[in-house]
Protein backbone atom coordinates (compact mmCIF):
# COMPACT_ATOMS: atom_id res chain seq x y z
CA UNK A 1 0.00 0.00 0.00
CA UNK A 2 2.75 2.41 1.08
CA UNK A 3 4.61 1.45 -2.06
CA UNK A 4 1.60 2.44 -4.48
CA UNK A 5 0.82 5.61 -3.00
CA UNK A 6 4.60 6.47 -3.12
CA UNK A 7 4.09 5.89 -7.20
CA UNK A 8 0.82 7.93 -7.10
CA UNK A 9 2.75 10.60 -5.25
CA UNK A 10 5.72 10.61 -7.90
CA UNK A 11 3.22 10.43 -10.84
CA UNK A 12 1.47 13.42 -9.76
CA UNK A 13 4.37 15.54 -9.10
CA UNK A 14 5.35 14.52 -12.68
CA UNK A 15 2.33 15.61 -14.00
CA UNK A 16 2.50 19.11 -11.93
CA UNK A 17 6.21 19.53 -13.05
CA UNK A 18 5.27 19.04 -17.24
CA UNK A 19 2.77 21.79 -16.68
CA UNK A 20 4.86 24.37 -14.87
CA UNK A 21 7.51 23.56 -17.49
CA UNK A 22 4.79 24.18 -20.52
CA UNK A 23 3.83 27.27 -19.05
CA UNK A 24 7.27 28.91 -18.40
CA UNK A 25 7.90 28.40 -21.76
CA UNK A 26 4.58 30.06 -22.60
CA UNK A 27 5.76 33.62 -24.04
CA UNK A 28 3.62 36.06 -21.78
CA UNK A 29 1.91 38.73 -24.36
CA UNK A 30 4.44 41.89 -23.95
CA UNK A 31 3.12 45.45 -23.38
CA UNK A 32 3.21 47.67 -26.28
CA UNK A 33 6.32 50.23 -26.37
CA UNK A 34 6.22 53.80 -27.41
CA UNK A 35 9.67 55.96 -27.64
CA UNK A 36 9.78 59.36 -25.87
CA UNK A 37 8.39 61.74 -27.93
CA UNK A 38 11.63 63.58 -27.48
CA UNK A 39 15.29 62.07 -28.10
CA UNK A 40 16.22 59.35 -30.02
CA UNK A 41 15.78 56.66 -27.72
CA UNK A 42 13.81 53.62 -29.28
CA UNK A 43 13.51 49.89 -27.75
CA UNK A 44 14.53 47.05 -29.61
CA UNK A 45 13.79 43.54 -29.99
CA UNK A 46 16.04 40.65 -31.84
CA UNK A 47 14.86 38.32 -34.58
CA UNK A 48 16.39 35.70 -31.99
CA UNK A 49 13.87 36.81 -29.45
CA UNK A 50 10.84 36.89 -31.52
CA UNK A 51 12.25 32.97 -32.60
CA UNK A 52 11.82 34.28 -35.93
CA UNK A 53 13.85 32.91 -39.39
CA UNK A 54 17.65 34.73 -39.34
CA UNK A 55 17.76 33.34 -42.44
CA UNK A 56 15.21 35.19 -44.24
CA UNK A 57 16.59 38.72 -42.95
CA UNK A 58 19.48 38.91 -45.47
CA UNK A 59 17.10 37.93 -48.85
CA UNK A 60 14.79 40.63 -47.40
CA UNK A 61 17.30 43.24 -47.22
CA UNK A 62 19.10 42.43 -50.69
CA UNK A 63 15.59 42.35 -52.31
CA UNK A 64 14.99 46.21 -50.87
CA UNK A 65 18.06 47.22 -51.32
CA UNK A 66 17.63 45.78 -55.18
CA UNK A 67 14.04 47.52 -55.09
CA UNK A 68 16.16 51.16 -54.96
CA UNK A 69 14.66 51.21 -51.25
CA UNK A 70 15.91 54.58 -49.10
CA UNK A 71 14.68 53.00 -45.42
CA UNK A 72 12.77 50.27 -43.85
CA UNK A 73 11.82 49.43 -40.21
CA UNK A 74 9.56 46.94 -38.82
CA UNK A 75 7.93 47.54 -35.18
CA UNK A 76 6.23 44.41 -33.59
CA UNK A 77 4.82 46.15 -29.88
CA UNK A 78 6.32 49.44 -30.74
CA UNK A 79 9.81 48.18 -30.35
CA UNK A 80 12.58 47.91 -33.38
CA UNK A 81 13.13 44.59 -35.20
CA UNK A 82 14.72 45.44 -38.63
CA UNK A 83 15.95 49.31 -39.27
CA UNK A 84 17.96 49.54 -42.17
CA UNK A 85 19.07 52.02 -45.00
CA UNK A 86 20.23 52.01 -48.05
CA UNK A 87 21.84 53.84 -51.13
CA UNK A 88 23.19 57.02 -48.82
CA UNK A 89 20.17 57.20 -46.71
CA UNK A 90 20.34 57.59 -43.26
CA UNK A 91 18.29 58.16 -40.43
CA UNK A 92 18.48 61.69 -40.01
CA UNK A 93 17.35 62.29 -43.47
CA UNK A 94 13.64 63.79 -44.84
CA UNK A 95 12.00 61.46 -47.55
CA UNK A 96 8.57 62.56 -48.95
CA UNK A 97 5.79 60.62 -48.41
CA UNK A 98 3.82 61.16 -51.53
CA UNK A 99 0.23 59.86 -51.03
CA UNK A 100 1.52 57.68 -47.89
CA UNK A 101 0.36 61.61 -46.44
CA UNK A 102 -3.39 61.44 -47.73
CA UNK A 103 -3.92 59.54 -44.10
CA UNK A 104 -2.15 61.83 -42.11
CA UNK A 105 -4.66 64.48 -43.94
CA UNK A 106 -7.71 61.91 -42.93
CA UNK A 107 -5.79 61.65 -39.37
CA UNK A 108 -6.54 65.35 -38.69
CA UNK A 109 -10.23 65.63 -39.62
CA UNK A 110 -11.07 62.82 -37.32
CA UNK A 111 -9.31 65.26 -34.87
CA UNK A 112 -10.76 68.41 -35.66
CA UNK A 113 -14.19 66.86 -35.55
CA UNK A 114 -13.47 65.24 -32.12
CA UNK A 115 -13.23 68.50 -31.49
CA UNK A 116 -16.25 69.77 -32.54
CA UNK A 117 -14.97 72.08 -35.57
CA UNK A 118 -16.42 70.36 -38.34
CA UNK A 119 -18.94 67.48 -39.08
CA UNK A 120 -17.58 64.82 -41.66
CA UNK A 121 -21.15 64.61 -43.14
CA UNK A 122 -21.28 68.20 -43.83
CA UNK A 123 -20.95 69.26 -47.36
CA UNK A 124 -17.47 71.22 -48.32
CA UNK A 125 -19.47 74.37 -49.14
CA UNK A 126 -20.56 75.16 -45.52
CA UNK A 127 -16.42 75.41 -45.03
CA UNK A 128 -15.32 76.85 -48.06
CA UNK A 129 -18.34 78.81 -49.72
CA UNK A 130 -20.36 77.46 -52.67
CA UNK A 131 -18.31 77.89 -56.40
CA UNK A 132 -14.94 76.26 -55.30
CA UNK A 133 -15.99 73.63 -57.76
CA UNK A 134 -17.07 74.02 -61.53
CA UNK A 135 -20.47 72.36 -61.15
CA UNK A 136 -24.11 73.71 -60.35
CA UNK A 137 -24.91 74.50 -56.92
CA UNK A 138 -27.51 71.24 -56.99
CA UNK A 139 -24.21 69.24 -57.84
CA UNK A 140 -21.75 70.93 -55.62
CA UNK A 141 -24.48 70.77 -52.41
CA UNK A 142 -23.67 67.15 -53.02
CA UNK A 143 -20.03 66.77 -52.04
CA UNK A 144 -19.89 66.32 -48.19
CA UNK A 145 -16.25 66.14 -46.25
CA UNK A 146 -16.63 62.41 -46.27
CA UNK A 147 -17.05 62.27 -49.85
CA UNK A 148 -13.35 63.49 -49.94
CA UNK A 149 -12.52 61.03 -47.38
CA UNK A 150 -13.87 58.43 -49.30
CA UNK A 151 -12.85 59.80 -53.23
CA UNK A 152 -16.35 59.20 -53.93
CA UNK A 153 -16.87 63.48 -55.02
CA UNK A 154 -17.86 62.49 -58.32
CA UNK A 155 -15.60 65.09 -59.80
CA UNK A 156 -13.62 64.44 -62.74
CA UNK A 157 -10.18 62.51 -62.36
CA UNK A 158 -8.55 63.70 -65.54
CA UNK A 159 -6.69 66.24 -63.77
CA UNK A 160 -4.63 66.70 -59.89
CA UNK A 161 -5.60 70.30 -60.52
CA UNK A 162 -7.77 71.45 -57.99
CA UNK A 163 -8.63 75.07 -58.94
CA UNK A 164 -12.45 75.63 -59.26
CA UNK A 165 -12.53 75.29 -62.95
CA UNK A 166 -10.31 72.27 -62.93
CA UNK A 167 -12.93 70.79 -60.57
CA UNK A 168 -15.59 69.95 -62.94
CA UNK A 169 -19.05 67.41 -63.06
CA UNK A 170 -18.49 64.19 -63.68
CA UNK A 171 -21.18 61.72 -61.48
CA UNK A 172 -23.29 62.54 -58.38
CA UNK A 173 -21.11 62.80 -55.04
CA UNK A 174 -21.16 58.93 -53.94
CA UNK A 175 -22.06 57.09 -56.89
CA UNK A 176 -18.39 57.34 -58.29
CA UNK A 177 -14.69 55.83 -56.88
CA UNK A 178 -11.90 57.39 -58.40
CA UNK A 179 -8.36 58.41 -57.02
CA UNK A 180 -8.35 62.33 -57.38
CA UNK A 181 -6.07 64.84 -55.49
CA UNK A 182 -9.23 67.08 -54.92
CA UNK A 183 -9.03 65.36 -51.39
CA UNK A 184 -6.41 68.03 -50.41
CA UNK A 185 -9.71 70.39 -50.23
CA UNK A 186 -9.89 68.96 -46.83
CA UNK A 187 -6.99 70.85 -45.66
CA UNK A 188 -8.45 74.54 -46.59
CA UNK A 189 -11.65 73.11 -44.42
CA UNK A 190 -9.44 72.05 -41.22
CA UNK A 191 -7.92 75.78 -42.25
CA UNK A 192 -11.17 77.59 -41.96
CA UNK A 193 -12.64 75.78 -39.42
CA UNK A 194 -9.92 75.66 -36.78
CA UNK A 195 -8.79 79.46 -38.01
CA UNK A 196 -4.98 78.41 -38.03
CA UNK A 197 -2.81 77.38 -40.91
CA UNK A 198 -2.85 73.82 -41.54
CA UNK A 199 0.50 73.19 -40.58
CA UNK A 200 0.35 74.84 -37.20
CA UNK A 201 -2.98 72.64 -36.66
CA UNK A 202 -1.34 69.78 -38.07
CA UNK A 203 1.71 70.27 -36.15
CA UNK A 204 0.05 70.24 -32.35
CA UNK A 205 -2.56 68.76 -32.74
CA UNK A 206 -0.85 65.40 -33.88
CA UNK A 207 3.03 65.36 -35.05
CA UNK A 208 4.45 67.14 -31.71
CA UNK A 209 2.26 64.66 -29.71
CA UNK A 210 4.02 61.75 -30.88
CA UNK A 211 7.20 62.93 -31.61
CA UNK A 212 7.62 63.04 -35.38
CA UNK A 213 9.69 65.75 -37.37
CA UNK A 214 8.79 66.51 -40.70
CA UNK A 215 7.08 69.41 -42.59
CA UNK A 216 4.66 69.87 -45.40
CA UNK A 217 6.28 71.14 -48.71
CA UNK A 218 3.71 72.39 -51.57
CA UNK A 219 4.96 70.91 -54.89
CA UNK A 220 2.87 72.09 -57.59
CA UNK A 221 -0.74 71.33 -57.01
CA UNK A 222 0.19 68.56 -54.28
CA UNK A 223 0.34 69.18 -50.35
CA UNK A 224 3.80 66.85 -49.89
CA UNK A 225 4.75 65.35 -46.50
CA UNK A 226 8.10 64.85 -46.07
CA UNK A 227 10.05 63.43 -42.59
CA UNK A 228 12.55 60.98 -41.75
CA UNK A 229 11.35 57.25 -41.70
CA UNK A 230 11.30 56.70 -37.69
CA UNK A 231 8.73 59.74 -37.99
CA UNK A 232 6.73 57.68 -40.10
CA UNK A 233 7.31 54.56 -38.39
CA UNK A 234 5.78 56.95 -35.30
CA UNK A 235 2.84 57.27 -36.94
CA UNK A 236 2.22 54.07 -38.01
CA UNK A 237 2.42 53.23 -34.52
CA UNK A 238 -0.29 55.60 -33.40
CA UNK A 239 -2.50 53.19 -35.57
CA UNK A 240 -1.76 49.75 -34.83
CA UNK A 241 -2.77 51.38 -31.12
CA UNK A 242 -6.12 52.87 -32.93
CA UNK A 243 -5.15 56.17 -32.20
CA UNK A 244 -3.98 56.17 -28.51
CA UNK A 245 0.23 57.24 -27.67
CA UNK A 246 0.77 55.40 -24.79
CA UNK A 247 -2.67 56.50 -22.78
CA UNK A 248 -3.26 59.88 -24.76
CA UNK A 249 -5.76 59.79 -27.02
CA UNK A 250 -4.76 61.64 -30.09
CA UNK A 251 -7.69 60.39 -32.74
CA UNK A 252 -10.96 58.62 -30.22
CA UNK A 253 -11.28 55.30 -31.47
CA UNK A 254 -14.74 55.69 -33.31
CA UNK A 255 -13.33 57.39 -35.96
CA UNK A 256 -10.40 55.62 -36.41
CA UNK A 257 -12.44 52.47 -36.96
CA UNK A 258 -14.19 54.35 -39.43
CA UNK A 259 -11.38 55.47 -41.10
CA UNK A 260 -9.90 51.90 -41.35
CA UNK A 261 -13.25 50.30 -42.71
CA UNK A 262 -14.84 50.09 -45.84
CA UNK A 263 -16.10 53.60 -46.61
CA UNK A 264 -18.15 53.03 -49.41
CA UNK A 265 -19.78 49.94 -51.47
CA UNK A 266 -17.31 50.89 -54.39
CA UNK A 267 -14.23 49.89 -53.72
CA UNK A 268 -14.32 47.43 -50.69
CA UNK A 269 -10.66 48.08 -50.24
CA UNK A 270 -10.50 52.01 -49.35
CA UNK A 271 -11.39 53.45 -46.26
CA UNK A 272 -10.69 57.18 -45.33
CA UNK A 273 -7.48 57.80 -47.00
CA UNK A 274 -6.09 54.45 -46.33
CA UNK A 275 -6.02 50.94 -47.91
CA UNK A 276 -7.79 48.32 -46.98
CA UNK A 277 -6.22 44.61 -47.44
CA UNK A 278 -8.31 41.22 -47.31
CA UNK A 279 -11.56 42.63 -48.74
CA UNK A 280 -13.28 40.68 -51.64
CA UNK A 281 -12.72 43.17 -54.08
CA UNK A 282 -10.84 46.47 -55.35
CA UNK A 283 -10.57 49.21 -57.72
CA UNK A 284 -7.08 50.82 -58.31
CA UNK A 285 -6.39 54.61 -59.12
CA UNK A 286 -7.15 55.55 -62.54
CA UNK A 287 -9.11 52.85 -62.83
CA UNK A 288 -12.94 52.34 -62.95
CA UNK A 289 -12.30 48.19 -63.36
CA UNK A 290 -13.24 46.06 -59.97
CA UNK A 291 -10.14 43.91 -59.31
CA UNK A 292 -11.39 40.54 -57.53
CA UNK A 293 -9.94 39.65 -54.44
CA UNK A 294 -6.99 41.41 -51.60
CA UNK A 295 -4.95 44.53 -52.76
CA UNK A 296 -1.86 42.47 -51.78
CA UNK A 297 -2.49 39.00 -52.38
CA UNK A 298 0.31 37.72 -50.13
CA UNK A 299 -0.47 40.52 -46.91
CA UNK A 300 -1.77 39.90 -43.65
CA UNK A 301 -5.63 40.16 -44.60
CA UNK A 302 -6.02 42.41 -41.24
CA UNK A 303 -3.80 45.07 -42.60
CA UNK A 304 -4.25 48.62 -43.62
CA UNK A 305 -2.27 50.60 -45.37
CA UNK A 306 -0.85 54.27 -46.34
CA UNK A 307 0.34 53.93 -49.83
CA UNK A 308 2.72 56.60 -52.05
CA UNK A 309 3.55 57.28 -55.24
CA UNK A 310 6.98 55.16 -55.89
CA UNK A 311 6.59 52.84 -53.00
CA UNK A 312 6.24 54.83 -50.19
CA UNK A 313 4.47 52.68 -47.88
CA UNK A 314 3.49 51.80 -44.11
CA UNK A 315 1.76 48.90 -43.77
CA UNK A 316 -0.15 48.41 -40.21
CA UNK A 317 -1.06 44.55 -39.18
CA UNK A 318 -2.78 44.55 -35.98
CA UNK A 319 -2.86 40.93 -35.93
CA UNK A 320 0.82 40.70 -36.05
CA UNK A 321 1.07 44.09 -33.54
CA UNK A 322 3.35 45.08 -36.51
CA UNK A 323 4.27 48.42 -38.23
CA UNK A 324 6.30 47.74 -41.55
CA UNK A 325 7.76 50.98 -43.26
CA UNK A 326 9.77 51.34 -46.45
CA UNK A 327 11.15 55.01 -48.21
CA UNK A 328 12.71 55.20 -51.28
CA UNK A 329 12.84 56.12 -55.36
CA UNK A 330 10.13 53.48 -57.18
CA UNK A 331 10.86 49.84 -56.87
CA UNK A 332 10.66 49.48 -60.70
CA UNK A 333 8.22 51.62 -62.76
CA UNK A 334 6.47 55.05 -61.36
CA UNK A 335 3.51 54.51 -59.76
CA UNK A 336 1.01 56.05 -57.84
CA UNK A 337 0.28 54.09 -54.89
CA UNK A 338 0.37 50.16 -55.62
CA UNK A 339 2.66 48.01 -57.75
CA UNK A 340 3.89 44.34 -57.80
CA UNK A 341 6.65 45.04 -55.51
CA UNK A 342 4.14 44.86 -52.67
CA UNK A 343 3.23 41.17 -53.41
CA UNK A 344 6.85 40.20 -53.26
CA UNK A 345 8.04 42.33 -50.25
CA UNK A 346 5.16 40.36 -48.15
CA UNK A 347 6.73 37.23 -49.56
CA UNK A 348 10.05 38.19 -48.32
CA UNK A 349 8.91 39.71 -45.20
CA UNK A 350 6.52 36.27 -44.40
CA UNK A 351 9.08 34.18 -44.31
CA UNK A 352 10.28 36.00 -41.36
CA UNK A 353 8.26 34.32 -39.58
CA UNK A 354 6.09 31.19 -41.46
Amino acid sequence: MAKTFYVIVIALLSISCTKDSTESDTTPSESMYFPPVTGTIWETKSITDLKWNQNAVQPLLDYLELKHSKSFIILVNGRIVLENYFNNHSASINWYWASAGKTLTSTVTGIAQQEGLLNINNKVSQYLGTGWTSETLAQENLITCKHLLTMTSGLDDATDDVDPQDLIYKADAGTRWAYHNVYVKLQDVIEKASGQSWSNYFNTKLRDKIGMNGTWVQLGVNSVYTSTTRSMARFGLLMLNKGKWENNVVLNENYFSEATSTSQNINLGYGYLWWLNGKTSYHLPQSQLTFQGSVISTGPSDMFMALGKNDQKIYVVPSKKMVVIRMGDAADNVNLALSDFDKVLWEKINALYQ
